[in-house]
């Protein structure tokens, strides 16, 4: 399948990119693409970042824990 691409300036873009890394048009064109399509989805709100840390937190917790001493707390805590 051929590429068209109609906008000169973007046409210009593509010609360098091809020209400099050795690659088609078509392939600078996708690449670019895919980069920008990874960076979009790479960018999470706070939201999903929190929803995604709490998950992995979860996954790391170990159920079935012992309760704590006072003595073993005191000494978390760096009480004497």
């Amino acid at each position: 399948m051929n590429l068209q691409i109609r906008d000169p300036r973007a046409r210009e873009l593509a010609r360098r990119i091809a020209q400099r890394r050795h690659i088609s048009m078509t392939e600078a064109v996708v690449e670019a693409l895919e980069a920008e399509y990874r960076r979009v989805a790479a960018r999470q709100s706070l939201a999903e970042r929190l929803g995604a840390i709490a998950d992995e937190l979860a996954a790391l917790a170990k159920p079935g824990g012992r309760d704590m001493t006072k003595d073993e707390i005191d000494a978390m805590w760096g009480h004497p």
